[in-house]
């Protein structure tokens, strides 16, 4: 399996899941090639609440899904814990903020169609 080089946001990845026209050409040309790609544990857990909370609507289990695609886990640890408060609060969404703490900490590209992004020192598609 190769390094981990992309972070897929969890819009990304249900868009990637629904074959989401909304995906750009890059970043469905990332996906598609299926090499270098990560998910984010905070991501899962972003699902997981939305779906609790009947926000989301997802057949099927996500884990089990991601796994099917052959796309690894990233767990929370604690250098993503503590880079959190270096990344500040000029992103309101938590999950979006442990994946930028995540993506700084492991040097990854984050897929995201999220222009907050852009706000942080994050390298995105």
């Amino acid at each position: 399996m190769s390094r981990p080089l992309y972070l897929i946001d969890t819009h990304v990845l249900l868009w990637a899941l629904g074959d989401d026209p909304r995906l750009s050409t890059a970043q469905r040309t990332i996906l598609q090639r299926g090499e270098g790609l990560i998910v984010s544990s905070a991501t899962i857990w972003e699902i997981a609440i939305k779906r609790g909370l009947g926000k989301l609507r997802l057949d099927g289990d996500i884990v089990e899904t991601v796994r099917m695609h052959n796309i690894p886990f990233l767990p929370v640890n604690e250098k993503h814990a503590a880079r959190t408060e270096r990344v500040g609060d000029r992103h309101r969404d938590p999950f979006d903020r442990v994946l930028i703490a995540q993506a700084q900490v492991e040097n990854l590209t984050i897929l995201t169609s999220d222009t907050s992004f852009a706000l942080y020192d994050v390298k995105v598609v």
